[in-house]
């Protein structure tokens, strides 16, 4: 089977990673041979090019709606062939739909990685244009299809899976400490790109409030992004000891295996990444009500789920779960239990083939 998969770029974001661990888990298919077409030159993720069965190419867009990627995809597919055509987001659905229809082949489209669709906006206009023409809508949240109100006929939800590869072979815990200089006994962390759907705001407002009465946490923020400058600045002198601002990181997991707790503040969010990582790596998570929040986390189970832009509420769980490790120990390993059980890469790379399967009538 040839699988044209089209997306934006494969820079740092949650559904880039995604995608990465998908074509991971598909070369260990010798019968799924995968093109995928980016269309920006950013490409973080630098293992994709060693995959035997993906071919990776680069469609540098000369202005932001550049017409002649229609023609250069049509050329690749003339060569590949594609029995099925995958948007991995919004402009990549907007290329992708038409494409199929003048091919006959059938069109996914995954646009959907948030739980929030405001009328008039990019993502509700772009929505509206490829809907009708897509085979099928793609999410990876229930919050998602409810949100765009996707037909019934051509949801489908499949869930972010996680790779428990990805957590062997960690780095040293005492290294990663010594790399950022860390002297507290314990940590709290946020990962996400500084972008306008995380709320950092809330972060590093409690932040600064435990740090000024606390001196045995430190809090760190793990991305990097449009508002990382201001962020920043708002951390002065001393506080950077045990306010630490990352920037882009490689080895997440390795980061993340030295929290004591997961933290994301969000204003939207489908199913997380980071979650997903916090709690494979058995850490309690606190975050934010909403999207699909409550479809990953189970509530005073394998963490808190707090309101929005409460930063009373955040104070309040971290201080409870430093105050009562036993209870934090719980809570973490009944995460760690739930990805294995219900969020594993297994999973999510079998309901998509099986998605394959069933629009090209292929089998895998």
């Amino acid at each position: 089977m040839n699988v044209l998969i089209i997306t934006e770029n494969l820079g740092i974001g949650g559904a880039e990673r995604r995608l990465v661990e998908l074509l991971k888990a598909f070369d260990r298919y010798p019968d799924i041979m995968t093109h995928v077409v980016v269309l920006k030159n950013l490409v973080k993720f630098g293992d994709v090019y060693v995959l035997r069965n993906t071919k990776i190419s680069v469609l540098t867009r000369k202005i932001k709606k550049d017409p002649t990627i229609y023609y250069r995809l049509l050329k690749i597919c003339r060569q590949f062939q594609p029995d099925i055509i995958h948007g991995w987001g919004s402009m990549s659905a907007v290329y992708g739909f038409p494409l199929a229809r003048f091919l006959r082949v059938p069109f996914i489209n995954a646009m959907i990685t948030n739980a929030e669709c405001r009328k008039w906006s990019k993502s509700w206009w772009r929505a509206r244009l490829t809907f009708p023409f897509s085979d099928v809508i793609q999410s990876n949240s229930c919050a998602g299809i409810q949100a765009y109100r996707v037909p019934q006929n051509k949801a489908r939800v499949i869930h972010n899976g996680f790779d428990m590869k990805r957590i062997t072979g960690l780095a040293d815990p005492e290294n990663i400490r010594t790399k950022f200089d860390i002297r507290t006994k314990y940590v709290v962390g946020m990962v996400g790109t500084f972008s306008e759907k995380k709320d950092y705001h809330t972060f590093f407002r409690v932040a600064l409030d435990m740090v000024s009465r606390r001196n045995d946490i430190t809090f760190m923020a793990v991305g990097d992004g449009v508002y990382f400058g201001k962020f920043n600045k708002m951390i002065k002198g001393d506080q950077r000891k045990k306010i630490i601002l990352t920037g882009f990181q490689e080895d997440v997991e390795s980061i993340i295996n030295i929290f004591d707790i997961g933290v994301l503040t969000t204003y939207t969010e489908g199913i997380s990444n980071a979650i997903m990582e916090y709690m494979a790596l058995g850490k309690p998570v606190i975050a934010t009500d909403g999207g699909g929040t409550s479809e990953i986390i189970i509530d005073k189970v394998t963490g808190f789920i707090i309101d929005h832009a409460a930063g009373e509420q955040l104070k309040e769980k971290i201080e409870y779960l430093v105050n009562n490790p036993g209870q934090t120990f719980v809570m973490g390993k009944k995460g760690q239990e739930r990805i294995i059980n219900e969020f594993s890469i297994e999973k999510m790379v079998n309901l998509i083939l099986d998605l394959y399967t069933e629009q090209t009538g292929i089998a895998h």
